[in-house]
């Protein structure tokens, strides 16, 4: 067992299925823990912050930046809680666990980085109202709830801080934030603010940069997100240069057969539009050695209903988030009916 392993063991108390598992352990029984319900209301700003009867959520933002010299950069800033049992408590008897990523890729160069916690003792955590959200000194601040944030992590060869101001309203995913993820009736709740405008300052061993650029964060919770016959998922956010946005996912079944997609279409207007279950179309047309495993890093993203025919390639093949539980996540480029650029998660790729 490698010393990270044996940490996350320690840390996790080697019986966390949401993470023990991998990514396919999304697709365990609920058990004990609340499960999302059509219908609910979604209430800010009490929903920016935890859920503890819920098994799984995160705090999820990446984003699209660029020097003025025209170098692309790609940041990822991440918080996971997942839960032994549902509820809180204080100090070490909290069933709560923490796991914070950060990435920073360029076209030439990727860094990951991880911390991992336990809940109770005051190392991670999130607070709704002023929002604000933690592990170690890492750190997501928020100004009028998710309306202006400030970020900052860092790790072996890279920092970032950042400032992102939103300039449009929150997204329900799904059904007013209720996103159906199998034919099952797996679901979660989910919700995004798409449009960042962010500026600020990464480091890399050859030094700082200033960089600007648009930022996209998600925030979901659910139980059960996935069934128990899906492996992982392919999510793509994509910021189109005519202001129009999609959000897409596939989630791949384990034999291939009975894969399962949805998505979101926003304006340029901010008129939102979820799509049904297999509009979405996501194929990929071109794969790499990645940590040696094939990893697709061109697809063909198809939306014939918004006559969306798009070919979606990685900024930096080799954007390995190199943690405890690895996956593909990294900056894209656009081409095709539609020009633009956007971010690309890919998990279960074993």
């Amino acid at each position: 067992m490698s010393v990270r392993s044996l940490l996350l063991c320690c840390i996790l108390g080697c019986a966390a299925p949401a993470f023990g598992q991998g990514f396919a352990g999304l697709g365990t029984t609920a058990d004990g823990f609340a499960t999302p319900q059509l219908g609910q209301v979604l209430s800010f700003p009490q929903d920016h912050g935890p859920h503890p009867d819920f098994r799984i959520e995160w705090w999820y933002l990446t984003a699209n930046l660029e020097a003025a010299d025209g170098t692309e950069y790609g940041v990822q800033w991440t918080l996971f809680r997942s839960a032994l049992a549902p509820g809180e408590a204080e100090g070490w008897s909290s069933p709560q666990i923490w796991m914070g990523h950060a990435g920073l890729t360029s076209e030439t160069q990727h860094f990951s980085a991880e911390r991992l916690a336990r809940g109770g003792i005051g190392q991670a955590g999130v607070t709704a109202a002023p929002f604000e959200a933690w592990i170690d000194d890492w750190s997501m601040r928020g100004d009028r709830g998710l309306q202006q944030l400030a970020l900052s992590a860092q790790g072996d060869g890279f920092s970032y801080q950042l400032v992102a101001k939103a300039e449009g309203d929150l997204v329900l995913q799904g059904q007013n934030g209720y996103s159906v993820k199998s034919p099952d009736g797996q679901a979660s709740y989910y919700y995004s603010q798409p449009e960042y405008r962010i500026k600020g300052t990464v480091t890399l061993p050859s030094g700082p940069v200033a960089v600007s650029g648009d930022g996209w964060l998600d925030r979901e919770w659910s139980s059960q997100p996935l069934s128990e016959d899906q492996s992982g998922w392919d999510w793509f956010s994509l910021r189109f240069d005519t202001g129009d946005k999609l959000m897409g996912f596939v989630l791949r079944s384990k034999d291939g057969v009975e894969d399962f997609s949805s998505g979101t279409w926003i304006s340029a207007t901010g008129e939102v539009t979820p799509l049904r279950s297999g509009a979405f179309l996501a194929q990929p047309i071109a794969q790499a050695e990645v940590a040696g495993r094939e990893v697709p890093i061109k697809w063909e993203v198809r939306l014939p209903g918004r006559d969306v025919f798009v070919v979606v390639e990685a900024l930096n093949p080799q954007s390995w988030m190199d943690v405890a539980f690895a996956y593909w996540e990294g900056p894209v480029t656009v081409s095709g009916s539609h020009t633009g650029k956007g971010y690309l998660e890919m998990t279960g790729y074993e």
